[in-house]
């Protein structure tokens, strides 16, 4: 019942920005606590910041003052607004849905850092 689409990533420079999107159906958006993760080759998949279904943000330590999670219940938009880039950040990103009966993921999106 749920899908979930993500866009918006590409190669950056260090130190600029992207928007990434996600997409989302079903009928428990806006009732459902959503998030984004990422994951490099040979790692482990990482919350990189979440949003409760009343707003409430969180962040992993290292993207905290660079990266913003918003997102609009309407359109069943998730957002992650992403500045001042690093080469660490060079990742696969995925959309979660937190939901009764467990998580939904997207594709991903790959977000590349790099000189």
């Amino acid at each position: 019942q749920v899908q979930l689409v993500e866009s918006g990533g590409g190669l950056v420079q260090p130190g600029g920005s992207l928007r990434l999107s996600c997409a989302a159906s079903g009928s428990i958006f806006a009732i459902s606590a959503m998030g984004w993760y990422r994951q490099a080759p040979g790692k482990q998949r990482e919350l990189v910041a979440h949003i409760t279904s009343s707003g409430t943000t969180t962040y992993r330590d290292s993207v905290k003052g660079r990266f913003t999670v918003s997102r609009d219940n309407a359109k069943k938009m998730l957002y992650l607004q992403m500045n001042s880039l690093k080469p660490e950040d060079t990742a696969v990103y995925y959309c979660n849905q937190r939901s009764t009966g467990g998580d939904y993921w997207g594709q991903g999106t790959q977000v590349t850092v790099s000189a």
